[in-house]
């Protein structure tokens, strides 16, 4: 089983921001994440390259781990060090990102059921988000929640689960101890007023 990059996975969101997404991305950084989940699926495909550059550009430069989400070869175009795919993907779509973006690469799937996971790990994932843990601002109506018992029976896979949904520094004890490998969190560090306080934050909870 490979260790994941850092408990602390930032997801990028450029909506409702008043600062440019890679100047809250190297906020974060500056707040000591090292690894970033670049999304932000909705953008035509060269504005999506071209502001995935920028991200790039800064993860590689603080040393962090850069995870495309979907795109197995904007993944490739950016050097990035792993891919996220959708939900329900399975053992020859895992294969073809791992091939195109290198035998090292971390390759994550979606899941929102413990049975998910079990078949995410039977296809070959590195890892799994589980969602949503709680219920979120970003997706209003998306659930049920699954709570800390849905990371503890989704842990039984074996497979690491990073806890994404609802996910503040509160509620980071009780992730951690249900056996997330780490969590995801969006919203709370995209729209943050000090994105990297509020990554400390978070990295100093899961420390606690």
């Amino acid at each position: 089983m490979r260790p994941l990059p850092s408990r602390l996975l930032a997801v990028t969101d450029r909506h409702g921001q008043s600062r440019p997404l890679a100047d809250r991305v190297q906020a974060v950084l500056d707040g000591s994440a090292r690894w970033v989940w670049f999304r932000d699926r909705d953008l035509e495909p060269e504005a999506r390259r071209q502001l995935g550059t920028d991200v790039a550009a800064r993860t590689r430069a603080a040393g962090a781990f850069l995870t495309v989400g979907g795109d197995v070869a904007l993944a490739r175009a950016l050097g990035a060090d792993g891919v996220h795919l959708g939900g329900g993907s399975g053992p020859a779509a895992i294969a073809a990102a791992r091939n195109a973006v290198g035998p090292g690469a971390l390759i994550g799937v979606s899941a929102h059921a413990p049975a998910e996971v079990e078949a995410a790990a039977r296809a070959g994932a590195d890892y799994v988000t589980l969602s949503p843990i709680y219920l979120t601002a970003s997706k209003p109506g998306y659930g049920p929640a699954l709570g800390p018992e849905g990371i503890a029976a989704a842990r039984r896979t074996g497979l690491p689960v990073v806890a994404l949904g609802g996910i503040t520094v509160d509620r980071i004890p009780a992730c951690r101890d249900a056996g997330a490998a780490g969590v995801a969190v969006m919203g709370g560090l995209m729209r943050a007023a000090d994105p990297a306080v509020v990554a400390r934050a978070f990295l100093a909870a899961w420390a606690e």
